[in-house]
């Protein structure tokens, strides 16, 4: 009977110990606590969570002494339980179709600067292939990973297919799109800037304007081709065939060789930079000088388009303001206060240099 009674006895212990292990381990297992946390900077609880879920109403100095406590014993907020107090995950995703194109590079750098300043942390899921089946992928990864809401920057005609859509409960934002898509809608003011590319050119004297288009399943491609084509139209002129490029330099540089071929060329409308870069060098090596022969205007605002030779006169995106009012529409719907079918467009600028002049006489 000692026996059984010193099995148990053991056992109980065992067990005990199982469940109960030494502090030092148990805290080590699970990490620092708030209440860690609130010693080590000498506050409450209640001042650590405020800080946690970024509100404003702790002093500045207390509010450093907090992170400063945070940095030192590693502590992470559980972001699972915050969610589940305040209804948000604070997260904000982004889909894109390519990363390679500048806009859109800026427009995602823009993008997460706002988002930041808001608080949000910003999940980026790029799509190399936009079909009708990553979408709903991307979608369906976003969900996982638990987003407030999305950001879209599809330059193709995705959302013009009837089995693409948003859901309804994931607040969505769509950046160079279609207004008519039906969902809210931020993007610069194509028309507006080809129609002061084109008429500039037609204002210098030009009697035609020759258009280098982007890739026709680009919706920024097709309202400045549209913009450019009217814009002619509206001063009498028949506009010439476009030729397409696909953004690069070296699309710009081989249809440059055929423009600069033809005598009656005098003036170039470049729908981005790079191929109205491309098209200059292939001027340059014809000897068509630029602007004395041909004049080109490029379309975007490169930060080296001021190093081209001559410097390229140009039609100037704020891609800071469309990611930053894209952001700013995604709060407001979030908040329940943005209109379903809102659609922004944010102004452009013409910026003139010395690639464009009044045709030889």
């Amino acid at each position: 009977m000692q026996e059984d009674s010193g099995n148990r006895t053991a056992q109980a212990t065992a067990s005990n110990g199982a469940r109960k292990p030494a502090s030092g381990t148990s805290r080590a297992s699970r990490g620092p606590s708030i209440g860690d946390v609130a010693k080590a900077a000498g506050v409450s609880s209640q001042t650590v969570s405020r800080v946690s879920n970024g509100l404003t109403n702790v002093e500045e100095t207390t509010k450093n002494r907090v992170l400063d406590a945070m940095k030192q014993l590693g502590y992470r907020p559980n972001r699972a339980a915050r969610a589940l107090k305040s209804g948000q995950f604070k997260s904000i995703g982004v889909i894109m179709f390519t990363l390679s194109s500048f806009g859109n590079m800026r427009t995602l750098d823009a993008i997460a600067t706002a988002a930041s300043q808001a608080g949000y942390s910003v999940t980026l899921i790029p799509l190399h292939d936009p079909t009708t089946g990553t979408v709903s992928g991307a979608y369906h990864r976003l969900r996982e990973q638990e987003v407030d809401g999305v950001v879209i920057i599809f330059e193709a005609h995705l959302l013009d297919h009837a089995d693409i859509t948003l859901p309804e409960d994931l607040p969505a934002v769509v950046i160079d799109s279609n207004p008519g898509s039906g969902y809210p809608m931020v993007d610069t003011d194509q028309a507006e800037g080809a129609r002061f590319a084109t008429k500039h050119l037609l204002d210098l004297g030009h009697q035609q304007v020759w258009h280098i288009g982007g890739p026709p399943s680009s919706f920024s491609a097709q309202h400045r081709e549209e913009s450019w084509k009217r814009t002619l139209e509206d001063a009498g002129i028949d506009a010439p065939p476009v030729l397409h490029g696909d953004w690069s330099t070296e699309s710009g540089y081989q249809i440059g060789l055929e423009l600069g071929r033809n005598p009656d060329v005098t003036a170039i409308f470049a729908a981005n930079d790079q191929m109205a870069l491309g098209a200059m060098r292939a001027l340059h090596e014809l000897g068509r000088a630029i602007p004395g022969e041909v004049s080109i205007v490029g379309f975007d605002d490169l930060e080296e388009s001021t190093s081209f030779w001559p410097p390229l006169t140009t039609v100037r995106q704020d891609f800071h303001a469309v990611g930053r009012l894209s952001i700013e529409n995604l709060l407001q719907q979030m908040a329940g206060n943005s209109p379903v079918n809102d659609a922004t467009k944010v102004p452009t600028q013409l910026v003139v240099r010395k690639s464009t002049a009044a045709p030889a006489k």
